[in-house]
């Protein structure tokens, strides 16, 4: 360099990609991002809606056509080609589309999921008094309406007689004075369940929707900012930022904490719920089989929901964790041990929430079905009910909400992390020198910092349960069954599982003839069908969102219903439209076309013995060159071995064929 250069136009030294410092770092990331919420606050009322332990049977069946196949197959592509989000389809240019539209879906998940972490600070925080604020009916924010008393004891006490269907929910309380008893007396011959509700209310529900929320009429009223919330999302992203600044150096060490520590509290919540009166009965509620539930076409597909929210798959985030891995990293047996988990962690969820929705039941006198809820409901209304009814209440609710917010945030700093990596991957040139990583993490978490402060408006909860609804449901399956058909047909099953026998060095000649069947089996077959399967019947039972309070159920205006459709399409609409701005700026024939963008882009040590140079387009390999000749010996003799017996066991299964 002339010394006379300016300092200023020297480029920083490019960064070298990082790798997990441990084998082990892989799995507990996988675990970390994927064991969440979902677990605790959706499986369990699935499990007991859809018919308890019935559930089980479509359950374990979408566990394994569509969770584990195409948990590994993102995996196993991200590992391979050693880059995330939107660099694995160079294996298939033509359709870099669905790196895009996962790397969307995965930003606005990532808008919205931190939400849920800001109540959770914004319920811990409240928690360290003496005495829970929503036990009691003596805040500021409660109604002349509020009391304790349960239902079973305002229909004891005013002799009412409610018809009109079945009992309604325990959260009906009422704080009526002398006079409005005698009132309702003198209607008592024709009181029903519903009016019972517009005339009662309760302190757990007034804390989170007066307080907390501060809830609107609507979504058209969006109303101010609350800057309590607000700091509690501030708080949020400044813990996410300071987890994944470093990479995967800093994310790595603090998934340790995250990913095991919640069943550490899941374990103390269980032995505490089932000590509890009542709890057998809730139990008995989660697990009754109802066979005869599995007639409805609705259990399924909210098994095969299920596992594709709760394994995240399409979202970008776990091809991006895969290619942090060594290339000859074993990710089946880690996908094979992250299905375990994941099970085990559901049901053990279920367990501990019904347990004490049992016990709570039990207290109030009414049926399990009627404190069963699903999401914010059970996170934000019914569990704090349940332990405000504890002794030394503020101890569990804290431990509650700690644990939901260790299950929360490994997922959202994964989350945020997969969306990092698919930039850096795809402008590592700019993004990989210095500080420029860092800088432009910090500038992703305040523009998500930024759109959040929509939802923690007085109006807010009507925004986030629409980002819930649409941005990230069931669109992640047409991204999902697209995925698996390109590898499968487009890519190639047989390249592409001929790359995975040298990645993971198989030397079993029988067990590559079974591995490479069961590949051409489940992503060329079944679990696309599957997938596919799925969503269609999502489509054809689907119905317009909806706010479902404890009271009322909040019917969305059209033009809202609108947005919500736009957030759906935002994303999957990129992958035609990648298509077909590919096939126009590419030269020559269609059909020149289409054979120069399915043509993989591979680097050297990706090719297979033999490979047909004619067919692959060679990209440099300088990120990917071995440390030492001993290395090289060692992916060599590894090379030899696979070719042999990848050309035995292509042999025999044409001969088979």
């Amino acid at each position: 360099m002339n010394a006379s250069e300016p300092v200023g136009k020297v480029k920083p030294k490019l960064r070298r990609r990082e790798q997990w410092a441990k084998k082990l770092d892989f799995l507990m990331a996988c675990i970390g991002f994927s064991v969440g919420l979902g677990n605790v606050w959706r499986f369990p009322f699935l499990c007991y809606k859809n018919g308890g332990g019935a559930f089980l049977v479509p359950y374990f069946i979408a566990v394994f056509l569509g969770g584990i196949p195409m948990f590994f197959l993102e995996v196993a592509i991200g590992q391979f080609m050693s880059e995330g989000g939107i660099g694995p389809w160079k294996i298939a240019p033509l359709f870099k589309g669905i790196g895009y539209a996962s790397a969307v879906i995965v930003f606005l998940l990532n808008c919205e999921y931190i939400i849920i972490l800001t109540w959770a600070f914004y319920y811990l925080f409240a928690s360290f008094t003496s005495t829970l604020p929503w036990s009691h009916c003596e805040n500021d924010w409660n109604t002349p309406n509020c009391t304790t008393s349960n239902y079973a004891s305002i229909v004891s006490s005013l002799g009412l007689n409610v018809s009109g269907g079945s009992a309604p929910s325990l959260h009906l309380f009422s704080n009526t004075t002398w006079p409005q008893q005698r009132a309702l007396q003198n209607e008592a011959s024709n009181i029903n369940a519903s009016l019972l509700r517009h005339l009662v209310s309760d302190p757990v529900t007034e804390f989170w929707e007066r307080k907390v929320l501060a809830l609107s009429p609507g979504i058209d009223h969006p109303g101010p900012i609350k800057w309590d919330l607000a700091l509690c999302l501030l708080l949020a992203w400044i813990v996410v930022y300071v987890c994944i600044c470093k990479g995967i150096k800093s994310s790595g060490r603090i998934m340790y904490v995250t990913a095991t520590s919640p069943y550490i509290f899941m374990f103390i919540l269980l032995v505490r719920g089932v000590t509890l009166e009542g709890s057998s009965n809730g139990l008995d509620f989660y697990l009754n089989p109802k066979w005869e539930r599995l007639k409805d076409a609705q259990v399924w597909v909210d098994a095969g929901t299920q596992i594709f929210f709760s394994y995240s798959i399409a979202l970008g985030a776990l091809t991006a964790l895969g290619s942090y891995n060594k290339f000859h990293h074993n990710c089946l047996r880690d996908s094979l041990l992250f299905a375990l988990i994941n099970t085990f962690t559901s049901l053990l969820a279920g367990f501990v929430i019904f347990s004490i929705l049992g016990f709570m039941a039990h207290r109030q006198g009414v049926s399990v079905e009627d404190v069963a809820e699903s999401g914010p409901g059970l996170a934000f209304i019914a569990y704090p009910e349940a332990v405000s009814q504890m002794p030394i209440a503020p101890l569990w609710s804290a431990l509650f909400f700690i644990m939901l917010l260790l299950l929360g945030l490994d997922s959202q700093f994964v989350g945020v992390e997969g969306f990092i990596t698919a930039c850096v991957d795809l402008y590592p040139n700019i993004l990989r020198r210095g500080y420029r990583k860092e800088y432009f993490t910090g500038a992703v978490c305040v523009v998500c910092f930024l759109i959040g402060l929509s939802m923690v408006t007085e109006g807010g909860m009507y925004l986030f349960q629409l980002f819930d609804y649409y941005s990230a449901s069931r669109i992640v399956m047409v991204v999902a069954v697209t995925e698996s058909l390109v590898v499968a047909y487009v890519y190639g099953i047989n390249r592409f599982s001929d790359n995975l026998v040298i990645m993971f060095g198989f030397q079993s000649k029988t067990f590559i003839v079974i591995f490479r069947w069961a590949l051409k089996i489940f992503w060329c077959f079944l679990s696309p069908f599957f997938t596919l399967s799925v969503f269609i019947l999502g489509c054809v039972r689907y119905s317009e969102v909806s706010y479902k309070r404890k009271f009322m159920t909040y019917e969305y205006p059209p033009w809202a219903i609108g947005i919500g459709w736009l957030l759906a399409l935002i994303s999957v609409v990129l992958i035609p439209v990648f298509m077909i701005q590919g096939l126009i700026i590419t030269p020559g024939t269609l059909k020149e076309r289409w054979r120069i963008l399915t043509t993989p882009h591979l680097k050297k040590h990706q090719l297979r013995p033999n490979e047909d140079m004619s067919k692959v387009i060679l990209c440099p390999d300088e990120d990917d060159k071995p440390k030492n000749i001993e290395e090289e010996k060692h992916k060599l003799n590894d090379q030899l071995m696979s070719t042999s017996l990848i050309d035995e066991t292509n042999n025999e299964i044409n001969g088979h064929l």
